[in-house]
């Protein structure tokens, strides 16, 4: 059976200070009792780790006109985004579908070639080959 540990931690009881530090939880603790006092990340913080606490941080200290407006600037931001992504993904629909249409044509355009050609070298005249292939007298004369 398992137990269940409780463990009370009392911020001002924690002294330690940047040279002190040596674990993970001497970090979070030091970061917790110190955050309205720093202004910036310390060195010794991963920013990977710790940059978006900071980034919180500043949002919440904005005043509420500031925080109305950062609201707005980061919807404009992702609504841009959004309409980039959007357009890209019809573009590249867009594209497959001309692709496969263009593709078909000269894929059906090649087998009429050929066909004209087996039909030169059966001796049919180049009338019958033009309405049998769908091509026209010139590019008929223009295989030769």
């Amino acid at each position: 059976m398992k137990s269940l540990v409780i463990s009370f931690l009392v911020l001002p009881n924690f002294t330690k200070n940047e040279t002190d530090i040596k674990t993970d939880m001497d970090i979070w603790l030091y970061l917790l009792k110190n955050m309205s006092k720093l202004d910036k990340i310390s060195d010794f913080l991963d920013k990977r780790v710790f940059g978006l606490i900071f980034y919180i941080g500043e949002v919440a200290k904005l005043t509420p006109e500031d925080k109305i407006a950062y609201e707005a600037s980061l919807k404009h931001k992702r609504d841009a985004e959004n309409t980039y992504s959007t357009a890209q993904l019809i573009g590249h629909d867009r594209g497959l579908k001309e692709g496969l249409k263009e593709g078909i044509a000269k894929g059906a355009h090649k087998k009429a070639i050929e066909t004209a050609l087996k039909f030169e070298n059966m001796g049919l005249p180049i009338e019958q080959i033009a309405g049998g292939t769908g091509l026209t007298i010139d590019e008929i004369e223009r295989l030769k």
